[in-house]
């Protein structure tokens, strides 16, 4: 377009800098089609809907249609940016340099984040090795206690709590002589929920005694900018209760489910952990794997894509501004992982045509509501509301990749 000058001002990896300029004419028509818009719907006293004059259309909805103006330029120029620089942008266009003034030209600068043009030239050739973890009777019999402890009642007692209880205590801040911020809560000691000093504390306690004491909080505390810290708490210990666990019989085995007795039982279990360890197995070997292709062909994470990636997950953690320093500096690593990751799997795609199929996605849904004993076309729905589709078609992706790849490698058990 003519009346809209775009000139490329900075490219970097992952990203492009792009001055507009968009011409006098284009704002005015822009401003008009602004103006009679707000002309027909507005509502102006004195004057019938859609009779008020466009000068005073105009005046009273000043700061509107100035709104209404840049939008529409500033798609118009985002358009255009992306046909004249021959663009594949992964997300919106940043705004930047706003310039705006009666009778001038309208000026920006778009900032565009691009998938960079990625060259692999070896996919194959690596040596891979493939170790699954075998499954041992004592790893059988744990994982039946953990399903012991899904059937085992709480009952109330007077000792000392231990790992493995469920307590119910009262936490509080000391700051001085002040006690403020005391919450209940019931927990179980061991899982982690809970602090390791706390927990401690927690069980130097008898039923009914509170505590205040300096505990320390862990260096992998949530929030960065408090590892490390000591904090004063008042700790009151109000119930201890522990399981009683049932005994593995032939009963218990038809209770957790189609199982006629205990040998039954660990058959399923043995076979579930087995399934697991040769997943666990395959997707080390997927993990080398892609170690190898990034080192082969220097693969390098562009820094807009990481630091996008790090928002998202400062926004999921709900990280605020002072925290993003130390939050950024420990999630880098794994952001420039994933953007490798994702960079090297998405030129496959594309240069080998894996991108999964609307018949697979099909199928595998028909599988999954199989599975689930549902209509697929219930489960469907479901997971289209849910905006877990694309979780379902990249699952798909993803494995005909691995499969592309793994084809042209040497994968020896261990």
């Amino acid at each position: 377009m003519a009346d809209i000058l775009i000139t490329k001002t900075r490219e970097e990896p992952g990203a492009k800098s792009l001055r507009v300029e968009v011409s006098v004419d284009r704002v005015k028509a822009a401003e008009a089609k602004a103006t009679t818009l707000y002309a027909q719907r507005a509502r102006l006293p004195g004057f019938r809907k859609g009779k008020a004059p466009k000068e005073v259309v105009r005046k009273r909805f000043h700061d509107a249609i100035r709104e209404e103006v840049i939008r529409d330029l500033v798609g118009q120029s985002w358009k255009a940016a992306v046909e004249q620089e021959q663009l594949k942008p992964i997300a919106d266009p940043r705004i930047r340099d706003l310039k705006f003034e009666m009778d001038t030209p309208v000026s920006f600068e778009l900032i565009v984040e691009v998938k960079p043009e990625l060259n692999l030239s070896r996919l194959g050739g690596f040596a891979l090795h493939r170790r699954v973890t075998p499954v041992s009777d004592d790893m059988v019999r744990a994982q039946i206690d953990q399903l012991r402890r899904t059937k085992a009642p709480w009952a109330p007692v007077a000792g000392p709590a231990v790992a493995g209880d469920l307590v119910q205590v009262t936490l509080a801040t000391v700051e001085g002589t002040e006690v403020k911020d005391d919450k209940r809560y019931d927990l179980v000691l061991g899982e982690g929920r809970a602090i390791p000093d706390v927990e401690s504390r927690i069980m130097e306690l008898a039923v009914g005694a509170s505590i205040e004491a300096n505990v320390r909080l862990p260096d992998d505390f949530p929030d960065t900018t408090r590892r490390g810290q000591e904090r004063a708490v008042r700790i009151t210990l109000h119930e201890v209760k522990r399981q009683e666990l049932p005994a593995v019989d032939d009963a218990f085995a038809r209770e957790m489910g189609d199982f006629e007795s205990v040998a039954d039982l660990e058959r399923a279990v043995r076979g579930d952990l087995e399934r697991s360890a040769a997943a666990e197995a395959d997707a080390d070997v997927r993990r080398q794997l892609l170690e190898q292709v990034m080192a082969a062909n220097n693969v390098v994470a562009p820094r807009p894509l990481i630091e996008r990636l790090l928002a998202s997950y400062a926004q999921a953690y709900e990280i605020s501004p002072e925290q993003w320093d130390p939050f950024a500096t420990e999630f880098r690593p794994v952001a420039e992982g994933q953007v490798k990751r994702d960079l090297v799997l998405d030129v496959v795609v594309e240069s080998q045509n894996l991108r999964a199929t609307e018949e697979e996605l099909d199928a595998r849904i028909a599988d999954l509501a199989r599975r689930r004993k549902v209509e697929p076309g219930q489960l469907y729905a479901s997971l289209q509301k849910a905006g877990r589709l694309k979780e379902v078609e990249r699952a798909i992706t993803e494995e005909k990749v691995f499969t592309y790849l793994l084809q042209q490698s040497t994968v020896t058990e261990v």
